[in-house]
């Protein structure tokens, strides 16, 4: 399964809500996450640009989609932004699948 990082930010209403009524966000976000399908790693709640940082698996791009509308739709959260992560070893597979495809191709100013 893909590997996701998402970054956001959370609403001032959300922030008056925990305020009011403290939570940890993690099993809630880890509940949503299975439901599309996927695993959610962890979750930080982090200073600077963004308010938390989900590391999360998912079956695929869709699936994440899902939940991404989901948290989005339901106004706790805004700015979201997602990367899709790699391991080591699988930038190690595509640097050998591209070695290959290097020795047949012709680069742009070439002749």
């Amino acid at each position: 399964m893909p590997t996701f990082i998402t970054q956001g930010r959370y609403s001032e209403a959300a922030i008056k809500g925990m305020t009011a009524k403290p939570d940890d966000r993690k099993q809630a976000v880890a509940a949503l996450v299975e439901a599309a399908g996927g695993e959610l790693l962890d979750y930080y709640v982090t200073l600077g640009d963004y308010d938390f940082l989900a590391i999360s698996r998912a079956p695929d791009e869709q699936a994440l989609l899902k939940v991404l509308i989901t948290a989005g739709a339901t106004g706790g959260v805004t700015g979201l932004t997602t990367t899709m992560a790699f391991s080591t070893a699988e930038f190690a597979d595509a640097a050998a699948g591209a070695r290959k495809l290097i020795e047949g191709f012709r680069p742009a100013g070439s002749h």
